[in-house]
């Protein structure tokens, strides 16, 4: 599963939108905006991030908006599990926009902003009119650097309250996204289309610094990630795996890092059949290897793209059984086993 830190304060959804329609909220890029204006935005920025790196929760709060505010708990345990990654770091303030939305209509369901040449789209639901600003940080010079989104809400002239909060890594297993684009280039080319699939994944999850934020880069991205799919794979990453026989049902697949480098992540729900051969240690585990050993033998690719593979045994929400191999230490198997669609 891909490892993300976020907590959502004000509703949104993603487009790919950019025909800028009549009436359309406006924004203001930093290139757009006087000095004064980027600099007073960015300045705003850094001390709601000054906040975040000193742990001080309580003025965080009292800086957010009432609705907010009002359910701080989440917010406030998001910030204790981010400091330690960006106490030390340097902050640096990446993009702003100043986002006016005064003349929506009240209740209105989307209000959507066309920023900039190329432009980017910026989509929101269900916020009030006024006026909002969007800031785009990078927290470097740590060993996990993060990228950083802020939403601000004017509250008065020059006054600014939190409105949204989204952190995530800058890099996975010692690599940006810009890297795990290009490898999943690399891999589809060479129709190693599993791989490419997964690397893609990992590369949106990287250079997309927020879910709402649309342009034409991340919607080339996306177009190549949708086009290298697997035929066999879901758009979810579930799949019909054949093993020895047997039908495995596996409900997602995505990367871990859990011991440092990348590792494919799969879970599978198993049938009643393979529930009781769970209950024992060995033929759980000759259970597990022989899943990977198929799917290995499926996607050959998998064994240069990733350091090892987790297998998780799911039943609803509990695990029944979880094993990390190396590639290493996967069977060869025999080729041309094919995936039961």
């Amino acid at each position: 599963m891909l490892l993300r830190r976020a907590f959502v304060l004000v509703a949104f959804s993603s487009t790919a939108l950019f025909a800028l329609p009549a009436g359309a909220a406006s924004c203001l890029t930093q290139s757009q905006m006087t000095s004064q204006q980027r600099d007073a935005l960015a300045n705003q920025a850094r001390s709601f991030i000054a906040l975040v790196q000193s742990g001080d929760t309580a003025s965080l709060r009292s800086r957010t908006l009432p609705a907010i505010a009002s359910d701080f708990d989440a917010i406030a345990s998001s910030v204790i599990a981010l400091r330690p990654d960006v106490q030390n770091a340097t902050i640096t303030v990446d993009n702003v926009y100043s986002l006016d939305a005064s003349k929506d209509q009240p209740g209105a369901q989307r209000t959507q902003f066309f920023c900039g040449s190329p432009i980017v789209v910026l989509t929101f639901n269900g916020i009030p009119p006024g006026n909002y600003a969007l800031a785009i940080l990078h927290a470097t010079g740590v060993p996990k650097p993060q990228q950083i989104a802020i939403i601000l809400a004017a509250t008065s002239p020059n006054q600014w309250q939190l409105a949204g909060f989204y952190a995530k890594p800058m890099i996975e297993a010692d690599h940006d996204g810009i890297w795990y684009w290009t490898s999943a280039r690399k891999y589809a080319q060479d129709h190693g289309n599993l791989a490419a699939w997964l690397y893609y994944s990992v590369a949106e999850n990287l250079l997309s610094p927020v879910d709402f934020l649309a342009s034409p880069n991340l919607d080339k991205l996306d177009q190549e990630w949708q086009q290298s799919r697997p035929p066999n794979l879901s758009a979810n990453g579930s799949m019909m795996l054949n093993a020895n026989g047997a039908t495995f049902n596996v409900i997602n697949l995505g990367i871990a890092t859990d011991f440092g480098g990348l590792d494919l992540d799969l879970h599978y729900a198993p049938d009643p059949t393979q529930t009781s051969q769970l209950r024992t240690p060995v033929t759980a585990r000759q259970q597990v290897t022989e899943l990977m050993t198929a799917l290995i033998a499926q996607h050959p690719e998998l064994r240069q793209a990733f350091h090892g593979i987790w297998v998780h045994a799911d039943q609803g929400q509990s695990n029944l059984f979880a094993l990390e191999l190396p590639m290493n230490q996967i069977s060869q198997g025999q080729s041309g086993q094919s995936p039961i669609r």
